[in-house]
């Protein structure tokens, strides 16, 4: 299986397992997946031996009733469409001029189960927004330390008998991550290993109890002070030298 195959089928797992729901019929998710992919693709532009400069603002339009249906996902699902697009971006080195953006739109001449995808460059800062995915559901990490336990005092309260009242802390410093164990009965893991105490990178695996907690950090548009300016290609700044994940 390839890289864009498992891109594709990597929002469908997300959706069957974080939504629950049932798509007999009009526009599926894992369909705005391959139209955005295709759209990053097809506008991929060569600016330099190194630099590969593709769009990073999306309207994905859609008929009306596809568009209720998207909708009725919530934020969740633009969660997942902006973390493929950037992990596809970084499959082919692809570079952005701005955080990733994305948002869904209703267009009455679209026929139901039709997807047109619309981008442009937009220069911008870039919000690094971490997030905990445990069960499907997603926590942005709002502090600086994110406790996680059975314990109804933990920041994160989850339904594991296997785990402590406070088995593991989170902590978040703008650019780095790290899991602490806090001395829970049954231990924790990072990526199969044991661990005390590690730096989490993009896509790290932890596991207490019978939970899985991945970490994830999204590359999300920071909300223009002013109207958004397109970004000109002989202006172009060299603003985001790597791609996966904050600068060191």
């Amino acid at each position: 299986m390839g890289i864009l195959d498992n891109f594709e089928k990597g929002l469908e797992r997300a959706v069957n397992g974080a939504f629950a729901k049932t798509f007999r019929s009009g526009l599926q998710p894992v369909e705005i997946t391959a139209a955005l992919r295709r759209e990053l693709d097809t506008k991929a532009a060569v600016v330099s031996r190194d630099r590969v400069l593709v769009p990073n603002t999306f309207t994905v339009r859609m008929s009306a009733d596809d568009y209720t249906r998207m909708k009725a996902l919530g934020p969740t699902l633009i969660d997942e469409l902006v973390d493929l697009v950037q992990k596809h971006a970084a499959s082919q080195h692809f570079q952005f001029a701005g955080g990733i953006s994305i948002s869904l739109a209703s267009d009455p001449s679209l026929s139901l189960g039709m997807v047109q995808v619309d981008s442009r460059n937009v220069k911008g800062e870039v919000a690094w927004t971490p997030v905990l995915e445990i069960a499907g559901k997603r926590y942005p990490l709002l502090k600086a330390r994110t406790v996680i336990g059975r314990g109804s005092d933990a920041d994160i309260t989850i339904d594991d008998s296997g785990t402590s009242r406070k088995h593991i802390e989170v902590s978040w410093d703008g650019r780095r991550a790290q899991v602490r164990d806090l001395g829970s009965t049954n231990g924790s893991q990072l990526n199969g290993s044991a661990v005390k105490q590690a730096v989490l990178e993009p896509d790290s695996v932890i596991t207490i109890g019978r939970t899985r907690i991945v970490f994830r950090v999204l590359a999300q548009a920071t909300p223009p002070a002013r109207a958004a300016e397109r970004v000109d290609d002989a202006t172009m700044r060299h603003d985001m030298g790597g791609f996966w994940g904050p600068a060191s």
